[in-house]
């Protein structure tokens, strides 16, 4: 049995401590914001916060986040920065396809949550990774300095 505290709630599950939290959060918890993409930590779309950071919920094992607080797509428009970035996203139509925001949504709010007003390359630092197949890239970038300004 592992305890997570996702979301701000104490849960336990019976899982193998080496399942990938990413599963864990899909397939046990219900949690089905959190998107597979890659498997391997290259496209970022299962990107979660684990203490305010994010992480690649598809190479982290579920042990590994006990002990911490895991925050995930559902609950970041509760937080400050992840307000602001989701309503930036929707004033600027950053989605086109979709599938890569809940991770894209995620790493820019950890973001905004640490630097107030990121230049270009501290957007460039924190967005490498997270892969855009539509390339919206340029509307994500309008997104997260819009968002600054909130």
């Amino acid at each position: 049995m592992l305890t997570l505290q996702i979301n701000g709630h104490a849960a336990e599950f019976d899982v193998p401590d080496d399942m990938p939290l990413l599963w864990v959060l899909r397939d046990v918890a219900g949690l089905t914001g959190t998107k597979f993409g890659c498997g391997v930590a290259l496209c970022g779309c299962c990107t979660v916060h684990l203490d305010g950071q994010p992480i690649r919920s598809c190479v982290t094992a579920a042990r590994d986040a006990v002990g911490h607080k895991i925050t995930t797509i559902e609950v970041i428009g509760d937080t400050p920065a992840g307000a602001k970035i989701q309503k930036a996203w929707l004033d600027l139509e950053v989605v086109q396809c979709g599938y890569c925001q809940s991770g894209q949504i995620m790493s820019a709010a950890a973001l905004l949550a640490g630097n107030a007003s990121p230049s270009d390359g501290d957007i460039d630092d924190a967005m490498s990774g997270n892969i855009c197949r539509c390339g919206t890239y340029p509307r994500i970038r309008a997104a997260i300095k819009h968002a600054a300004t909130l």
